[in-house]
């Protein structure tokens, strides 16, 4: 099939868009020329960061991990050797953008800390599961074939929640924080998967668009912001305009971090919504690959279980379940019937702790000490979470050396 062809308002000439975007027509009834505007996204990448994966290649895996970890540590000057790549991305890394507001970062970190079990349960039962949805966007993830290996799954999830953390954490996003670091060692991660995916040459980019896209990218960073923030409300958490534009602000920063063109960015919560409700129009109903996706990853708690352990058997059984009904509670019964999730009784859950926890927070909010006691105890749940998954090994965000999910 051809590319489709998308207006512009601003030349009247048309700009070949991958196939994958659907419902054009429909989507400007309802946002206008915020299509055209948008959907070119689809078919630009990271130039900086590929220049990097590009020299990273003849360098080596050891070698190039070395001067990124030098990079990122004692600052580009500590890196002579460098590739001249390597110091044009730190030239733009180092650069922090007027608009960042490192208060209201600062604050943000309570609005993930203090949502604790039920925000790890909303990082993947919604943001991470809606990623998986889309049949362009999750085509990268089934190359690396990562997924497919069920035992690493566990690790995978944690790496996310490491990287979350980092980023939430009060400092983290300074130029020597924790999450500055884990968002550059991502970016340089995915700018080496599409290195890989071009030299594989069975990457469709008609059909989807290029790899790890400028419009997917986005996409991702309000996964992890904005789909986050629905998700926590819908167990009941409250959240002031306030905290809302702190957390939004944070994520904004990540997503320039991790190489989003910064007019792509959303400003607002009205602007996330509205991009958000245009990516969902136009991306199409999930595919195979995307049902096979949320499976893996819902059912992963019974992979690493022993089966001569019946507790423990019943105990991931459990787990399997819930996620299911978690999924389909925050997803939406049209999403999840299109996932071919399982309606499970566990689905029931989610309305009833959100009548009890709305209710603690209407009342616990005006309590001294509510938020300070909740944040800490939500540090201790991902501090755990992050351990158990990792099982005594790192988040090394490396990048890999070959597509395992090559068919």
């Amino acid at each position: 099939m051809a590319a489709c062809q998308l207006r512009c308002y601003h030349c009247g000439v048309g700009a070949a868009l991958p196939n994958r975007a659907v419902n054009l027509q429909q989507a400007r009834e309802r946002h206008g020329d915020l299509v055209d505007r948008f959907l070119p996204a689809l078919m630009r990448a990271d130039p900086l960061a590929d220049d990097v994966a590009h020299d990273f290649a003849s360098l080596g895996r050891t070698r190039s991990r070395h001067l990124l970890d030098l990079a990122l540590r004692d600052g580009i000057a500590a890196t002579p050797d460098a590739p001249d790549s390597l110091r044009a991305l730190f030239e733009q890394l180092d650069h922090v953008p007027v608009w960042v507001d490192w208060t209201a970062v600062d604050r943000a970190s309570d609005v993930l800390f203090r949502t604790g079990l039920f925000g790890g349960t909303v990082l993947g039962a919604k943001s991470l599961v809606t990623g998986y949805c889309s049949p362009g966007g999750n085509k990268p993830l089934v190359f690396s074939g990562q997924l497919e290996h069920k035992k690493r799954i566990g690790y995978r999830l944690a790496e996310t929640c490491r990287f979350v953390a980092d980023v939430c954490e009060r400092g983290g996003m300074r130029r020597f924080g924790p999450g500055f670091a884990t968002t550059v060692r991502v970016r340089v991660m995915h700018a080496t998967v599409r290195h890989l995916i071009a030299e594989s040459g069975q990457y469709d980019e008609a059909a989807w668009g290029v790899a790890i896209n400028q419009h997917d990218m986005v996409g991702t960073t309000m996964l992890f912001s904005l789909a986050f923030l629905e998700g926590v409300r819908a167990f009941g958490f409250i959240f002031t305009p306030q905290e809302v534009d702190d957390f939004l602000h944070l994520w904004r920063y990540n997503g320039w971090l991790i190489g989003v063109e910064p007019e792509l960015l959303p400003t607002s919560e009205a602007s996330a919504a509205r991009l958000s409700d245009l990516i969902a129009m136009t991306q199409g109903q999930p595919d195979d690959d995307a049902r096979m996706l949320v499976r893996s990853f819902i059912e992963s708690p019974s992979y690493t279980v022993a089966e001569d352990d019946p507790k423990a058997q019943a105990t991931a059984r459990r787990h399997v379940a819930l996620g299911f009904g978690f999924a389909r509670s925050l997803l939406g019964e049209e999403m999840a019937d299109a996932l071919h999730l399982p309606r499970t009784p566990t689905r029931f859950v989610l309305p009833g702790i959100h009548r009890v926890l709305s209710r603690v927070e209407r009342v616990g909010r005006r309590v001294p000490g509510y938020d300070r006691r909740l944040a800490q105890a939500g540090r201790g749940y991902w501090k755990q979470t992050i351990e158990l998954g990792l099982a005594g090994r790192m988040a090394s965000f490396m990048p890999p050396t070959q597509l395992e999910g090559l068919r």
